[in-house]
């Protein structure tokens, strides 16, 4: 039996120097679908991907376009958006790169609710940016409307900021299971998950206005669906200690307790690598499991072990 191993790409892995526009994005789809085609021979793999940039331009064309007829779509709904636009990249640039090679596989894209409990203690506190920059006095139009929250984003506008809860299931991962088992490469849990908390009474399904993160949705993928190695593919090639510093070190080969006592000191910046080493520490800590970071060109090499930071108990 092939290992089964899930590969986290940033959502900035799809959009370069700012090139947003869907056929740019579909040419580097296209690099990651020849990569992942390659590799198939030797895992079961699991895709799940970032969507920052694309869910971004999602909010600025709905809340562009509102009307009284046709209203903007919720930013859960948005998320949804992005994952079929995403998926249909990825499959089409997987399913292209195994013709390529005179091969017939199937690849899956699946529309995933990842369940997060509403009184997460992020609600409280939304610091997640979303969507386009606004003056102040926009701003808080805006957020008195729209009933959002809104803060001022780094000198560079005001922006709305929501909740990013920690992921507590995925909702379709049988169905993730049962297609990887059967050989399928499967695309899930995209740009963190819809975001989805069950009521008390019922315990139906609600969707709820936050973005969870990538990495972490992608670590609780990689446990559920009882993968060995969870990669979390990024922009540089390792995790470094003094990142664009004197005396830049990158981490090769280390533990999830050495890597967690960096966390203390500042090497990792929120919003940066920090979700990243956290979501492989907690996925590394398991017997068996292995956490890699690393980028797409030194993939192939840091499943074999010869590259990237690589992380395991």
């Amino acid at each position: 039996m092939k290992p089964r191993i899930v590969l986290a790409l940033g959502g900035n892995a799809l959009q370069k120097k700012g090139e947003n526009t869907a056929e740019a994005q579909k040419k580097v789809a296209n690099s990651v679908g020849a990569i992942i085609a390659k590799l198939a021979s030797k895992y079961e793999i699991i895709v799940a991907h970032g969507n920052g940039p694309q869910v971004g331009n999602i909010l600025i064309h709905e809340e562009q376009a509102a009307t009284i007829n046709a209203p903007a779509m919720p930013l859960e709904t948005a998320v949804a958006m992005s994952q079929g636009q995403i998926g249909y990249w990825l499959t089409q640039a997987i399913n292209n790169a195994f013709l390529k090679l005179g091969k017939n596989q199937k690849v899956a894209t699946i529309i995933s609710q990842v369940v997060v409990d509403k009184n997460d203690p992020a609600f409280k506190n939304p610091t997640k940016p979303i969507g386009q920059f606004y003056s102040s006095t926009e701003a808080k139009s805006l957020a008195k409307k729209n009933h959002w929250v809104v803060k001022e984003d780094a000198g560079r506008g005001w922006r709305r900021v929501v909740a990013s809860p920690k992921p507590i299931d995925i909702v379709e991962k049988k169905a993730i299971i049962d297609l990887a088992s059967s050989g399928i490469i499967v695309i899930a849990a995209g740009g963190g998950g819809i975001p989805v908390y069950r009521t008390k009474v019922l315990k139906r399904l609600k969707g709820i206005d936050a973005v969870i993160d990538k990495d972490y949705a992608a670590a609780k993928l990689a446990d559920l669906t009882k993968s060995t190695v969870f990669v979390s593919v990024t922009a540089v090639p390792n995790v470094f200690i003094n990142f664009k510093l004197p005396g830049q070190t990158p981490i090769h080969h280390t533990t999830p307790k050495e890597i967690s006592s960096l966390i203390k000191y500042g090497y990792f910046k929120p919003g940066s690598m920090l979700p990243k080493v956290e979501a492989s520490i907690a996925f590394a800590k398991k017997p068996g499991h292995t956490s890699i970071i690393t980028d797409i060109d030194h993939l192939t090499e840091a499943l074999q072990g010869k590259a990237g930071t690589i992380i395991t108990k």
